[in-house]
């Protein structure tokens, strides 16, 4: 469906974030005298009013009898396609859409590149663009990193780097390379289920003409080995990581030290964002120098300074235990006191606790509301664990913990949203209590075309 086939529908817009506000932007651009109807927080109405005036602005959660009133529904991702009154709605024949569907209708020409992983996604997509910019190419960044693609609907590229997160995937267009990082549980409360998130996830392997999945994940391989075009990384007969090297095959590419991004994960990143780049058909080869000036994400195994003689690491977009796991990998030999716990969704932490029984680091914080869970599992496995209430009080005991020289790691391996707005509001106020300008913490660079 593209935005031009909404004229003469009753059309509504569910959710007033940054996503929302495109697809109305976007809608305009188009439509300029298309009434439309936005359902958001109540909080939000009088900004929705301001943003456009013409809006029919409703501060509250829809119900199936108030989307039987409009013919199509736009929904941001963060809206789960899963609550009944969408999963009613569409079966009463309502065109459920999105911006990332209206984008790949308007744009069927772009030369796509959609990267999806349940972890380094974001890193992969800005490496990528970053790669190809550097070899003079005009590539857009874009999507789920940090902008919507309806934001840049009439911009131009060579190359468009596009992050989609497991409620996009299952919304675009033909891409010419889908890429999955890494495939593990998550956001079971959006999908509902383990299997519906893994299924959900690999909806792109049905739309990528070419695919590129992570060899080192054999349930990963298993899932996408019907797919014709399937080329994979981290093998050895093509972009992987050994001896200290991003390989491409036998040739000795790039010196991981030279990497500011920390970590062998961060690497199999760059691994993926090459591998990505050579399947487009440019020189890979002559674009990894580039990987020296690629400045890291905010709130990635991000490195924010030295405070009172201890180094502080933010990765606070860690959600998930094997993120905290491969950040904790990643300062393997330094005396690590991390931080874990946030939003409690149900997932497994029994891998989590099997490595810390094995090599735990020099002490372990639980806070937030999954705190106790995983605290209680950490003790009945024998490890020495604190367990606090909150952010705040962990940060404070870090400090009192941690040796000079030592490291202070947040990676909670855990949502937000039982204390914070999102993993960035948590990164910021992490600097905060730590004693550094929260300020200094940006946003992703190289957003857009470049």
């Amino acid at each position: 469906m593209r935005i031009a086939d909404l004229a003469g529908k009753r059309v509504a817009i569910w959710g007033f974030g940054r996503e929302g506000r495109a697809a109305i932007t976007a809608i305009r651009s188009r439509l300029p005298q298309l009434p439309l109807t936005l359902f958001c927080s109540e909080t939000e109405v009088a900004a929705a009013h301001a943003f456009d005036p013409a809006l029919d602005a409703h501060g509250e959660e829809p119900d199936a009898s108030a989307l039987s009133m409009f013919d199509v529904l736009v929904k941001s991702p963060g809206i789960s396609a899963y609550k009944p009154a969408l999963l009613a709605a569409r079966e009463a024949g309502i065109r459920i859409t999105s911006g990332t569907a209206l984008w790949f209708a308007e744009r069927p020409d772009a030369r796509v590149v959609a990267v999806t992983g349940t972890k380094g996604k974001s890193t992969t997509t800005a490496l990528l663009a970053h790669l190809a910019r550097s070899l003079g190419v005009r590539t857009a960044l874009a999507g789920n990193i940090g902008m919507p693609m309806l934001e840049l609907l009439d911009q131009q590229a060579e190359l468009w780097a596009i992050e989609l997160s497991s409620f996009q995937t299952g919304e675009a267009g033909p891409v010419e390379l889908g890429v999955i990082t890494s495939l593990y549980e998550e956001h079971l409360d959006w999908h509902g289920s383990r299997e519906r998130y893994l299924e959900d996830k690999l909806k792109l392997a049905g739309v990528s003409k070419q695919l590129l999945v992570n060899a080192l994940q054999p349930f990963l391989l298993e899932r996408t080995a019907h797919h014709p075009h399937r080329i994979v990384f981290g093998d050895v007969a093509g972009w992987h990581v050994a001896g200290g090297f991003i390989r491409r095959g036998a040739e000795s590419v790039f010196d991981v030290a030279g990497l500011a991004v920390p970590g062998e994960h961060n690497a199999l990143n760059a691994c993926a964002a090459l591998a990505a780049l050579e399947a487009m058909e440019f020189d890979a080869v002559a674009a990894a120098p580039s990987l020296a000036t690629f400045r890291p994400l905010p709130h990635r195994l991000q490195p924010m300074g030295e405070q009172g003689g201890i180094a502080w690491i933010n990765d606070s977009i860690s959600t998930t235990p094997q993120a905290t796991l491969a950040a904790l990998a990643s300062l393997r030999g330094r005396a690590v006191t991390v931080i874990v716990g946030g939003h409690d969704r149900g997932l497994d932490w029994s891998d989590f606790v099997g490595a810390m029984r094995r090599a735990a680091p020099h002490a372990l914080i639980a806070q937030g509301a999954n705190g106790p869970r995983i605290a209680g599992a950490l003790r009945d496995a024998g490890v020495p664990v604190e367990e606090v209430a909150d952010l705040a009080a962990a940060v404070e005991r870090a400090r009192e913990l941690t040796p000079q020289a030592g490291v202070v790691l947040l990676s909670p391996g855990a949502p937000s949203f039982d204390q914070f707005h999102d993993y960035a509001e948590r990164g910021r106020r992490f600097a905060e209590l730590a004693g550094f300008d929260s300020h200094s913490i940006t946003g992703i660079e190289g957003l857009g075309i470049g």
